[in-house]
């Protein structure tokens, strides 16, 4: 049984405890982004932090990043989205475009879908070659450990819905005219690979799961619960990153 069949999808949230933990998790989350950036007390600079989002289609991995972004500053963090790469793109390797988004220290920054896609959709597109792909794994575990390493805390999320929530955030998307363009024919098109690509990211969690940048698989079914995983999730980890970093750690009541 893989990591996915695990998940409880069934978990879910009212709509009063979602908001009084989304306010009280959006706080701390500020209060922690302004001491990593030396901006509140203490003015040495923190560790990097590098959120990474990767999950189904329609897994709600933009909503994750707007709660999440929503109470900072917008000089205070950077969002990056990934999509195919470009011609210039695929004549380098395949590592090369992200790097110029990775944020240093006391930095901020976000990105939807990452260098993942090389053992995903690269992968059962064909779009990269077995030996290619295959060798991607050691590739992308020694280039997040020595992120880590020089100071970048890596935060990795897996956003994970069943095929029949799937259905039918695809079908209201495509009823809407505002958030048609969010669905593609190559969303409905990786519906039919659902096998391949989850065992292609069954692979993944096998393969890239480490000490220095461990995943963290989050069920998407409820938006609601899904955006306050996400948020408790990702203060814990600066909490932790700070605490091994000798960068003091405000008092988790000071501003709430």
């Amino acid at each position: 049984m893989g990591r996915l069949d695990e998940l409880d999808l069934s978990s879910r949230l009212s709509r009063q405890e979602y908001d009084d933990r989304l306010y009280t998790a959006q706080r701390r989350l500020l209060e922690l982004r302004l001491e990593l950036a030396g901006l509140l007390g203490d003015p040495e600079l923190g560790p990097g932090v590098l959120v990474v989002m990767e999950g189904s289609d329609a897994g709600g991995k933009g909503g994750a990043i707007k709660r999440i972004v929503e109470p900072l500053d917008p000089r205070h963090y950077r969002v990056s989205a990934f999509a195919k790469p470009t011609f210039d793109e695929k004549r380098k390797h395949f590592l090369w475009r992200f790097w110029k988004e990775v944020p240093g220290l006391g930095g901020f920054a976000l990105f939807d879908r990452s260098w993942y896609g090389r053992v995903l959709v690269e992968r059962v597109e064909d779009y990269a070659t077995k030996e290619q792909w295959t060798r991607a794994y050691d590739e992308i575990v020694q280039f997040e450990r020595n992120l880590v390493l020089e100071g970048v805390l890596i935060v990795k999320f897996w956003l994970q819905v069943s095929p029949d929530e799937q259905l039918k955030r695809f079908e209201k998307r495509q009823g809407d005219p505002l958030r048609q363009w969010k669905l593609t024919d190559e969303d409905w098109r990786n519906r039919d690979k659902i096998g391949q690509y989850t065992e292609a990211v069954e692979d993944m969690f096998d393969r890239t799961d480490h000490d220095l940048a461990p995943w963290h698989i989050v069920s998407g079914e409820q938006k609601r619960w899904a955006r306050v995983q996400v948020l408790e999730t990702l203060i814990q980890r600066i909490e932790q990153g700070m605490a091994g970093y000798e960068k003091p750690i405000p008092d988790d009541d000071s501003f709430i």
